[in-house]
């Protein structure tokens, strides 16, 4: 599949990067019209969102020591330089910790919900007209692709975290360019992570979703971005994750110029997607 001929801007790079973050408030208001698909999707959310929350908590508790660990050039500073230099490293540690775990929420909570998420990404297609070109996957096999996938996802944004984290520590702009840079980052991968059911679902991998979005990164972005920021949200990871893979899969029908219109009637009372 030539990519570059798929999904090409033609309303120039903000107006595609907001055409993404309207990808998200569709499937949030998939979301919050559709009971039955807050509930498949909560649950899993909610246990990696209580592992997350820890995570978190003990990094902040111990972010002291941990600054002090990787500053030991600091130690013979002056008491105010010592202190500054430290705050300055806690808060880059605090950013690259919070880069890496929203991107691992994102994969462990796929992985828990697989079958929960995998339904969900199916029944926005089926209100969308199918999945053209699907194939069959079985579970077993989709799990361990999903999860060698995440793992590699994960590491790579480790590698690209390391000199974002470096950089943390140039006063000004590592408080202020850093974490732009770094929630873009994050929203890429975000975007890459969680448009993985519909990609399986036509027998496409990493590097086809990759080659896919890439054609309109900056709609991948929006997106993706949208995602980062509503996870940085107290709760917002929980409660946001079924509307973000209900986005995520009009992102990718999007991106692959299919259409995002409903085409189908609306499915009988008690079905878990409902329009009203």
């Amino acid at each position: 599949m030539d990519a570059s001929r798929i999904a090409s801007p033609v309303t120039g790079v903000v107006g595609r990067f907001f055409a993404g973050v309207g990808l998200l408030l569709r499937g949030l208001g998939l979301y919050v019209r559709s009971p039955g698909l807050m509930l498949l999707g909560i649950v899993p959310a909610l246990i990696s969102g209580a592992l997350f929350v820890a995570a978190i908590a003990t990094l902040a508790y111990f972010v002291d020591d941990i600054a002090a660990l990787v500053t030991p050039f600091a130690d013979d500073w002056s008491t105010t330089a010592r202190n500054l230099v430290r705050v300055i490293a806690g808060l880059a540690i605090l950013g690259l910790g919070g880069l890496l775990g929203v991107l691992t929420f994102t994969a462990v909570t796929l992985v828990i919900g697989d079958p929960f998420y995998e339904k969900i990404s199916e029944r926005v297609e089926e209100r969308l007209g199918g999945t053209p070109g699907a194939v069959e996957v079985s579970f077993w096999p989709s799990l361990r692709r999903s999860i060698a996938d995440s793992v590699r996802l994960v590491a790579l944004a480790a590698l690209v975290g390391i000199p974002l984290f470096v950089a943390g520590f140039i006063p000004v702009v590592g408080q202020t360019v850093v974490p732009v840079i770094g929630a873009a980052v994050g929203g890429w991968f975000l975007a890459l992570e969680l448009v993985g059911a519909p990609f399986y679902r036509r027998g496409m991998r990493l590097p086809d979703r990759r080659s896919v979005l890439k054609a309109d990164r900056p709609m991948a972005l929006g997106f993706g971005v949208a995602v980062f920021v509503c996870f940085l949200i107290p709760l917002g990871a929980v409660l946001i994750m079924p509307a973000a893979v209900a986005g995520a899969t009009l992102l990718a029908r999007r991106s692959l110029g299919q259409p995002i219109d409903e085409r189908v009637p609306a499915p009988p009372v008690g079905h878990p997607i409902e329009g009203r």
